[in-house]
């Protein structure tokens, strides 16, 4: 074959690429991995670092460390950090902790306070996940000159035919799409999750066992982070003194039933735990946190096909308010544990729009997410934060 020739030239137009995508050598390519000290981002540094990629691991230090020491199941403090230094260790490759306590107060818990004594449903991981790893450790990744950030989150990135996709993982089980949704265009180009194309978590602790990881067997996180025990409700006392001010339980035809002990302590949909006796079962159908109302209802008053959603990132195509007269056709997803349903999507501004469920959703809740699917695929095309209107 002469140098000439039709497939040589293609062979020179084609350049191999490395599993992260890059024209280049993996000993030249840079990837700062983000490592909570579980065993999925520490699988993703070691899987990295043995194919001989320039691995840097980085640790957040979100909240203090004495008190998550005390907190099993926490990730971003204490043990964790010490494990994620240990799997740095052990494979060979630099490892840096850095103090973001102060970002992730003003970014996410201060929100996540206000948002609950508001009588919304908050998602802080959402949050974290938007301010403070893929806008903050994002950008410390390109001042460290890092060609791109690895996660160990369960979801993949696609090239589609004009950019960066965001897809669903293979496993449903540990997808996190729902956490993802407000990943942004620029963000997606640089982020990689080499994990979202396992089938289970066992395929993940089996790499863990092979690369000999000190995590391999450690338990997944449970709950927030920063919430202990699961109780929303103390944390919000301890941030907002005075939250818990008690008011009256009303049923949505105005009558008073009882009274409660804070608004922080119900959510939409809640029916144990309301303490207004026998009769009719009565569901928590909205919270009136300025006038510390608990409203109650019957089931089928939690039922709504019209939902009001903002602040809207839009990972499709064509542009997001150039909707056909239909709207755009869609599967949404209402909570992080329930499946997406059809729905259509009707612009109302830039980042606003109204979700026409076409079958109604029960306990659709303010400061929950809305996230969007392209039908019959595992594209997510974005999604808003869900509110009263």
């Amino acid at each position: 074959m002469t140098p000439s020739s039709p497939v040589a030239l293609d062979q020179r137009a084609a350049p191999r690429l490395n599993s992260l995508g890059f024209d280049k050598p993996e000993s030249q390519t840079r990837v700062l991995v983000a490592m909570s000290g579980g065993v999925d981002s520490s699988v993703v540094a070691a899987m990295l670092a043995r194919e001989g990629y320039d691995v840097v691991g980085i640790t957040l230090q979100l909240y203090d460390h004495g008190a998550a020491l005390a907190k099993k199941g926490a990730c971003c403090a204490g043990r964790d950090i010490h494990d994620a230094r240990r799997v740095a260790e052990e494979m060979g490759f630099p490892h840096y902790v850095l103090d973001y306590e102060n970002r992730f107060r003003e970014s996410v818990i201060d929100e996540f306070a206000d948002a609950y004594l508001a009588g919304a449903t908050p998602v802080p991981c959402i949050r974290c996940n938007e301010r403070v790893k893929f806008r903050d450790l994002l950008e410390t990744a390109k001042d460290l000159d890092a060609d791109c950030m690895a996660t160990g989150h369960y979801i993949q990135r696609h090239m589609g035919a004009q950019k960066a996709e965001l897809h669903r993982a293979a496993d449903p089980d540990r997808d996190q799409s729902y956490f993802l949704f407000s990943t942004k265009q620029e963000q997606l180009d640089y982020l990689r999750f080499p994990l979202g194309h396992l089938a289970s978590k066992a395929e993940t602790r089996a790499l863990a066992h092979e690369f000999g990881l000190v995590v391999a067997d450690k338990p997944d996180s449970q709950d927030i982070c920063f919430v202990p025990n699961g109780s929303y409700a103390a944390v919000i006392e301890k941030l907002r003194p005075g939250a818990a001010d008690p008011g009256d339980i009303l049923h949505m035809d105005g009558r008073v039933l009882g009274q409660h002990k804070g608004v922080i302590h119900y959510t939409i949909g809640q029916r144990r735990g309301l303490g207004i006796g026998g009769g009719e079962p009565l569901y928590v159908v909205r919270l009136d946190a300025e006038a510390r109302h608990v409203i109650v209802g019957p089931k089928e008053a939690l039922a709504t096909a019209n939902i009001p959603v903002r602040e809207i990132n839009w990972l499709g195509d064509a542009d997001f308010t150039d909707a056909p007269a239909g709207g755009w056709d869609v599967e949404v997803k209402v909570r992080s544990t329930r499946p997406s349903k059809p729905a259509r999507i009707f612009p109302t501004g830039p980042d606003t729009a109204r979700v026409e469920l076409l079958a109604p959703e029960e306990g659709v809740a303010p400061g929950q997410a809305c996230v969007f699917y392209a039908p019959d695929t595992t594209r997510i095309l974005g999604g808003g934060w869900i509110w009263r209107g």
